[in-house]
């Protein structure tokens, strides 16, 4: 599929689109997709299935809604192209199964290391330079989700905790391969990644007890929380760059216990909403200096 299709989902290519409006556009975006994101954990918790069992399984529904979106598999299977669909892939199998062997604060706490690995080699990779504002944004978000977790942290389930590590390298590689394609069609890389994940856990799936609770849990993880929400990230990468989106997407660990309090009615400590309180804070702050920036620079253009 060539990407004047593609971007034709949102946008008429023959209009002319301001970039800053683009952009908050992008920024709603991952605003959506990190409230989908965010309700997995409990999800996965309540379902007795294997890891690759659930991998497969949303893996095929979320494969159907790309190529209804998508329209047809269409791959150019360059490096990029490749390496992030394998870092998808391995994102959500990595997640999984830190899901299942260890707390799921610690599995969403360490996943959010991302960032890190994301300021650190973005420049390297894609000549995007953190600003000030980048770092100053991170660590208030980092001492945020210290104070957020709080007790929940724990050494405890040390294979669990390392896939949880594992899942934010592999999810910076995502990001990185992703906004590496902003003028091609990352969506592509999501479908790539979803067709690694469904054969790879076919076997497993295969193995199961399948109830009408467990297919409805696989197909809204599979249709919504996977589906729809990487429609809304493969759009949104295009616009903004790598680190401003992941720091965005931070508001998914806070957001993930507000899921387990409806669910299951566990409520969170008196630190928790004052973590919750700096991370929202701090994203919201983050893509208001950012805005204004990206106004600025769309002004001084205009002038010259």
């Amino acid at each position: 599929m060539n990407t004047t299709n593609s971007t034709s989902h949102l946008q008429n290519p023959n209009e002319y689109v301001n970039p800053g409006n683009l952009r908050r556009q992008a920024v709603l975006l991952l605003v959506l997709t990190a409230v989908l994101w965010s309700t997995s954990g409990v999800l996965i918790k309540i379902i007795g299935w294997q890891a690759l069992s659930i991998l497969s399984a949303r893996s095929i529904f979320a494969t159907v809604i790309f190529v209804i979106y998508l329209r047809r598999f269409d791959f150019n299977w360059t490096k990029l192209q490749i390496i992030g669909a394998v870092g998808y892939a391995s994102t959500q199998l990595f997640f999984i199964v830190a899901t299942k062997l260890t707390a799921a604060a610690n599995a969403i706490f360490l996943q959010y290391t991302a960032p890190l690995y994301v300021g650190l080699f973005g420049y390297w990779l894609l000549g995007e330079r953190p600003r000030r504002a980048d770092w100053g944004a991170m660590a208030v978000i980092f001492t945020g989700m210290v104070l957020f977790f709080g007790d929940d942290l724990s050494l405890n389930g040390l294979y669990g905790n390392v896939f949880g590590v594992l899942s934010g390298v592999t999810m910076a590689v995502m990001i990185l391969c992703m906004r590496g394609q902003k003028d091609g069609v990352p969506a592509n890389t999501i479908l790539l990644g979803n067709l690694i994940c469904a054969f790879m856990g076919l076997p497993f799936l295969l193995q199961e007890t399948f109830s009408p609770s467990s297919l409805g849990i696989v197909f809204y993880l599979g249709t919504i929380q996977i589906g729809l929400s990487f429609i809304f990230y493969s759009n949104a990468i295009k616009h903004v760059q790598a680190l401003e989106s992941i720091l965005v997407l931070t508001m998914e660990p806070i957001l993930n216990p507000i899921w387990v309090l409806l669910v299951i009615g566990e409520m969170p400590g008196p630190l928790a909403f004052v973590g919750g309180g700096l991370v929202i804070g701090a994203v919201i702050i983050r893509a208001i200096i950012s805005a204004r920036s990206a106004d600025g620079d769309i002004v001084l253009a205009q002038q010259a």
